[in-house]
């Protein structure tokens, strides 16, 4: 599985679990886009990421997170494991 399909079973996995509908994103979305999204035929930019996340009530990175671990919590700490690791590593260069 891609991430970029991962992504769009996360995205609705998240919505379901949220119990919201597709119309409970009008603020920021088009139903019709929503669904686009959804059915992985587009890809939203990471502005339009973060005002979805925002109706869901969760951060962009816990999206991510999901799409990238398949929803297996065994591979989300795998991931975010690297993800600490990585930043960690930036921020020491960043010092020098």
């Amino acid at each position: 599985m891609t991430a970029k399909n991962s992504l769009a079973m996360a995205l609705k996995t998240v919505r379901k679990a949220r119990g919201l509908s597709q119309e409970a994103f009008s603020d920021v979305s088009s139903r019709t886009y929503l669904s686009s999204l959804e059915r992985d035929l587009k890809s939203p930019t990471l502005n339009k990421l973060a005002e979805l996340c925002k109706v869901m009530e969760i951060h962009p990175v816990t999206l991510l997170a999901l799409a990238y671990s398949g929803n297996n919590p065994k591979k989300a700490d795998q991931l975010l494991s690297q993800v600490r690791h990585e930043l960690e590593l930036l921020a020491q260069t960043g010092d020098e």
